[in-house]
């Protein structure tokens, strides 16, 4: 008997016959009974647990000749049309394949007629959340109110995916994964029926690779017997599901708790002449490192359907403390999490193991250099690598400016009280200027100028369809940027577009450090590229400060603006020089460069 075939026999044909679902078949049950069938059915939950065979089995109840019934015969012409997909009144559609506004128009249209066959005209749409939003919406309006005679079925494994006007004009059923006890009861139940000799902690095996799913357990069952010519032992179902054998479980737990790691790497590549996958490997050795948790957090409710030697399985539980445990299964996690995007998934498999040998070690050594403040030499780098070092050197520096400014701060900026530190604020530094000069503003190293604004022109399409059409699609803008070059999002990200004439655009910042460093030549070109790029037409960047823009929308309210045109230029509020930068932003802009180190004035 083939798979196809197997699944087909054992596939429920009643609610009587479905495994697990106790609470949704009393309900659909009374609802019949009571003659109180809604118009519209959402059914979710993970894959194989009965959401689709339900949807057929109610429509076969509610369409029976001897019914309504709470179940249906399956001997009337009604019940086998069904069955069989004869029924044209009882329509299932695959969203996925079908998932186009136009397929939602034509049920749309072929609800209005009255069914030619049976009693209802049921429409059971699978995977319903891979429809588009059009078919949504297109399919809104007949789910809220449809004629009498037809009944809508949406079964999904995705239900935060589908709008929220849709599951409101649905009566919601969550299907629940079968638990293991109810699954290798019924694959006991078949074993017995087909002829099949199973052990029993094989058919435990196979209920849980199922994770929840009915289905999925039906499946593997077949594939075992077939590699077991009838006959299913626990070893036929771990070489043919790709799983681990228990004593290669025990062997890799030894190494990992002897943090030998010499042994490791045999382990794993004999792992991978036997043809197991790395991914696999790694999810069941988490499933093992699970169980030892639970084992030694939970002795007695422990659940022991993993666990073959059970005295074997004690002794290694002990030897883990369950911090360790803890540790360990984090640090796979994460592994895995990255080997679903690795070219060599048995590598990461092996330096996550080679991790748990010496991570407790590594995360000793980390600890004490991150308390002594201080950054771990070449020699002696931990685990996390480059970026730990920076991240300390970063600390270290934080701490040294903050005693400097406590220190020299206010001497520092003592001589730049009044016109200087306006200048300062407004970001005017002329090129030249002493020391290192500025860094990120318009002069000294950075040799920008701001040029003249006049915000007239803006004043007037400030609330223009074209204004909000790029406001609409700043984010995306933002999100181009950041790709392009994330040194430039960081300052473009302080700003806001404010106005859009027909070939600019008006960027407001409330911070000037990081209006300057925007408008240098290469920054600008990049954000002009961009927009081009998004709006689909050249704009040219032009820049004000937040604070200037909303003043002047203020008096233009007032009736100033017209008759007095409003420039803004860099020297608008001070035209003296900048003064030096103290000695500690000096030494910020020695470590990080002058596109990372911004000066805010309090």
């Amino acid at each position: 008997m083939t798979h196809i075939a197997l699944y087909r026999a054992w596939r429920p044909q009643t609610f009587q016959d479905m495994v697990g679902q106790q609470h949704i078949i009393q309900t659909l049950q009374n609802a019949i009974r009571e003659n109180r069938v809604s118009h519209a059915y959402l059914f979710n939950g993970p894959r194989g647990t009965g959401k689709t065979t339900a949807a057929k089995v109610l429509a076969k109840a509610v369409n029976c000749e001897r019914g309504p019934a709470t179940e249906p015969c399956n001997e009337c012409d009604a019940c086998r049309g069904i069955t069989a997909g004869h029924i044209m009144d009882v329509v299932e559609i695959d969203a996925a394949s079908n998932r186009g506004i136009d397929e939602i128009r034509d049920i749309r249209d072929k609800v209005r007629y009255a069914p030619s066959e049976v009693r209802y005209k049921v429409y059971i749409i699978d995977e319903v959340h891979m429809l588009t939003a059009e078919a949504f919406n297109a399919l809104l309006k007949t789910l809220e109110e449809p004629p009498g005679h037809v009944i809508f079925i949406l079964a999904t494994t995705e239900p935060h995916k589908l709008p929220a006007t849709i599951i409101s004009r649905c009566q919601r059923f969550d299907f629940r994964q079968v638990s293991l006890a109810e699954q290798s009861e019924r694959l006991i139940q078949i074993c017995r029926e087909e002829g099949i000799d199973a052990d029993e902690d094989a058919i435990s095996y196979i209920a849980r690779l199922s994770e929840g799913g009915m289905r999925d357990a039906i499946s593997l069952l077949e594939q075992v017997s077939a590699f077991g010519n009838s006959r299913i032992t626990l070893e036929a179902a771990v070489d043919v599901t790709g799983g681990m054998a228990a004593e290669q479980f025990y062997e890799l737990a030894e190494a990992v708790r002897d943090r030998n790691v010499a042994a490791v790497l045999p382990l794993v590549e004999s792992l991978t002449q036997a043809g197991k996958s790395a991914d696999k490997c790694m999810e069941n050795l988490i499933y093992y490192f699970r169980d030892l948790l639970v084992l030694k957090l939970a002795p007695q409710g422990a659940a022991t359907e993993r666990v073959v030697d059970a005295e074997r399985f004690r002794s290694m539980a002990e030897a883990f403390t369950p911090e360790r445990l803890f540790k360990m299964i984090d640090t796979l996690n994460r592994y895995q999490s990255d080997m679903k995007h690795a070219s060599q998934p048995q590598t990461l498999f092996e330096v996550a193991l080679m991790k748990l040998c010496t991570g407790d070690a590594h995360s000793a050594a980390s600890s004490s250099s991150a308390s002594a403040g201080e950054a771990p030499s070449a020699g002696a780098a931990p685990a996390t690598g480059e970026m730990q070092r920076l991240r300390q050197q970063v600390e270290v520096l934080e701490r040294k400016l903050e005693q400097l400014l406590q220190n020299g701060g206010a001497a520092a900026g003592g001589g730049q009280a009044g016109d200087g530190a306006q200048s300062r604020a407004a970001g005017n530094r002329q090129p030249g200027a002493g020391g290192r000069g500025s860094f990120g503003g318009t002069g000294g190293a950075g040799g920008v100028r701001l040029a003249a604004v006049k915000l007239d022109p803006y004043l007037g399409v400030a609330g223009s369809p074209a204004s909000g059409q790029v406001r609409m699609k700043w984010s995306e803008v933002l999100q181009r940027v950041k790709e392009a070059r994330i040194t430039v999002h960081a300052w473009l990200v302080d700003g806001e577009p404010v106005s859009v004439t027909d070939d600019s655009v008006l960027v407001a910042f409330k911070n000037t450090m990081h209006r300057e460093t925007t408008e240098k030549p290469a920054h600008r070109e990049i954000i002009e590229r961009v927009l081009q790029d998004v709006i689909g037409t050249p704009l040219r960047l032009a820049t004000v400060m937040l604070k200037d823009w909303q003043a002047a929308v203020d008096r233009s309210g007032g009736g100033g603006g017209a008759e007095d045109p409003l420039e803004l230029t860099a020297d608008a509020i001070d035209t003296g020089e900048a003064a030096p930068q103290p000695k500690w932003v000096e030494e910020a802009v020695k470590l990080f460069g002058e596109d990372l180190v911004v000066v805010k004035e309090d």
